[in-house]
């Protein structure tokens, strides 16, 4: 290497300047051309290498390289070819001035590193951003993985920082936080319980993007947009947004719709009540008028036969209701709700289907409908169901029964207006 500094500073001394001054102004002289060349070297690589690097990635089909641009990889990276340049020639051209070509080196280094993390940074958004576009990216989630990166990054980077600072080896600086390390823990406590969480539940595949979750005690009921190392967004259904902490997933209960939406349908369960009083036989004239229902005209002529047949030959006595076997209007109502359900086409053929009674309570008899929506969006899944059920209301008086509703205060001024007539 050229010892330029000391054939610099006896140049200066033969021509009559002292020492001192001497090399004080060489190393002014040597440090403004190193300047000079670094501040010329960014000029390269950000108005020439780095402008050409981007006209090239414009007219490329791949997309991941646009990202690169979007994230400002190749700006940040390049910032380090000035800091570079210049503890290149410094180390060369100050060989004379161990001290300062000391503290030089140490500054360069520092910023180096300072460069290096935010690249680092840079990078992994990059990564997280590219990833997010394969369709893995919906069941494995990396986010918190990429945080957790981060964050190492950083404390490498502050760890090696340090080492210059106090110039001892990095392994010297880690040996000694062995005893910082209840304070780290305490300080890093929700990203170390939010990596555990992230980790449990991506392997365990319990939420992915776009799951819609409940979770009543963060009153979360929505859409998950985002899943974080220490946090978890729910768009809820009217728009507002709930942030939860990752490790509550694992620690509280949740419920995920997200299976049922794989499934083949949305579960309809609901039931109307029937006035237990409306309940009774039918009588020929009853089955007559439930003949011409068509959903039921085949069922009731079945009926009518196998109960013919089952009382005949068991030489039943019909003149008490209570011998035998009779059809009741509840039945046909029962026999023509699934027919109803059977025939309709926005409810699945494939599950479960069924009418069934629950126990009667003082509100009535409720019979409920226990099948499953062939749509599973919300808005229609609620419109399917709602359009059901209103036919069903509008249905029950033609088999002779009644809903059950508490009476209001209407019905009695209703049933005391004869009296006053």
């Amino acid at each position: 290497m050229i010892d330029l500094l000391g054939i610099a500073t006896s140049f200066l001394m033969r021509q009559g300047i002292l020492e001192d001054w001497a090399l004080l102004i060489a190393v002014s002289a040597i440090l403004t051309l190193v300047t000079l060349c670094s501040w010329l070297v960014n000029l390269i690589f950000k108005r020439l290498i780095l402008v050409w690097i981007k006209q090239l990635i414009k007219k490329t089909e791949m997309q991941w390289d646009d990202l690169l641009v979007k994230w400002r990889v190749l700006d940040k990276l390049v910032t380090a070819a000035p800091v570079i340049t210049f503890y290149l020639l410094s180390s060369a051209f100050l060989i004379g001035s161990p001290a300062l070509l000391n503290l030089i080196v140490n500054l360069a280094a520092i910023i180096i590193i300072v460069i290096g993390v935010n690249v680092i940074d840079a990078a992994l958004d990059f990564v997280l951003d590219l990833y997010s576009h394969w369709k893995i990216a919906q069941s494995f989630p990396i986010k918190s993985f990429i945080q957790v990166a981060k964050v190492l990054s950083y404390l490498v980077g502050i760890i090696m920082v340090i080492a210059i600072f106090a110039d001892k080896s990095p392994v010297y600086i880690l040996s000694g936080m062995g005893a910082l390390t209840a304070v780290l823990m305490l300080i890093f406590k929700d990203p170390i319980l939010g990596l555990v969480a992230g980790i449990q539940l991506t392997r365990n595949n319990m939420i992915q993007i776009g799951d819609w979750i409940e979770m009543p005690k963060y009153q979360a009921d929505g859409d998950v947009i985002d899943l974080g190392l220490t946090t978890v967004k729910v768009k809820n259904w009217d728009n507002t947004v709930t942030t939860i902490p990752t490790y509550a997933l694992i620690s509280d209960s949740f419920k995920n719709w997200r299976y049922m939406s794989d499934s083949g349908g949305r579960r309809i369960k609901r039931a109307f009540k029937i006035d237990l009083n409306s309940v009774r036989f039918c009588t020929e004239e009853m089955l007559q008028r439930f003949s011409k229902v068509q959903y039921i005209a085949e069922y009731i002529a079945d009926k009518q036969q196998e109960i013919l047949k089952y009382n005949e030959e068991r030489k039943v006595d019909l003149q008490s209701l209570a011998n035998g076997r009779r059809m009741t209007n509840l039945g046909v109502l029962r026999a023509y709700t699934e027919a109803y359900l059977r025939n309709h086409p926005m409810i699945s053929k494939e599950l479960t289907l069924m009418v069934r009674q629950l126990e009667p309570t003082e509100h009535g008899l409720p019979v409920e409908i226990y099948c499953f929506s062939a749509d599973k969006r919300w808005v229609y899944y609620e419109k399917i169901q709602s359009d059901i059920f209103d036919h069903l209301i509008a249905v029950v008086p033609i088999f002779d029964l009644r809903l059950f509703q508490r009476p209001s205060g209407r019905d009695f001024t209703e049933q005391r207006q004869p009296d006053r007539a």
